[in-house]
């Protein structure tokens, strides 16, 4: 079931021209919620998330797939966005990440510049400069971060640049 729901997903992501980043099963008090989070480069627009939801939901109700009630959600991953694949990792190279890392009997959180992703491993470079390598199995969580600060001075910089 899971193969021909994602079969349905990236068949419907596209033809609006984005690519399928990840799908979730969740439950919820009301029934099962899929959520589907959809990339493109320079971005994803929301009528292309209700195409694509609208293509998914007839397809699946069509294909009678999911057992019971359940809710679509289409969306971006947004700024902040989980990595749970390794081309999770690959596409948010040199971006800010934070990990939760299994530790010696605790875990550590560890933020840095991804600079690298290898077979089994990443490597991130810390704001002190060095580099740390990380083995993906030691990896319990993973997100991109957004520095909203920095965005905000870039977009003054921007606005200045246009008014002259």
């Amino acid at each position: 079931m899971q193969e021909k729901i994602e079969s349905i997903v990236k068949e419907a992501c596209a033809a609006q021209g984005v690519a399928l980043y990840d799908l979730e099963f969740k439950p919820t008090d009301h029934g099962k919620l899929l959520l589907v989070y959809v990339t493109s480069l320079g971005g994803v627009k929301v009528s292309a998330c209700q195409k694509i939801s609208k293509k998914i939901a007839h397809q699946l109700e069509e294909e009678d797939l999911i057992e019971g009630r359940y809710f679509l959600e289409v969306s971006s991953p947004g700024l902040e966005r989980d990595l749970k694949k390794k081309s999770h990792f690959v596409s948010a190279i040199n971006e800010q990440v934070s990990l939760t890392v299994h530790g010696e009997g605790k875990n550590d959180l560890i933020e840095g510049k991804l600079v690298e992703v290898n077979q089994n491993r990443i490597t991130l470079l810390l704001e002190d400069g060095e580099e740390l390598e990380v083995l993906l199995s030691r990896i319990k969580k993973a997100k991109t971060l957004f520095d909203y600060k920095q965005d905000l001075k870039t977009g003054k910089a921007d606005l200045k640049k246009e008014k002259e």
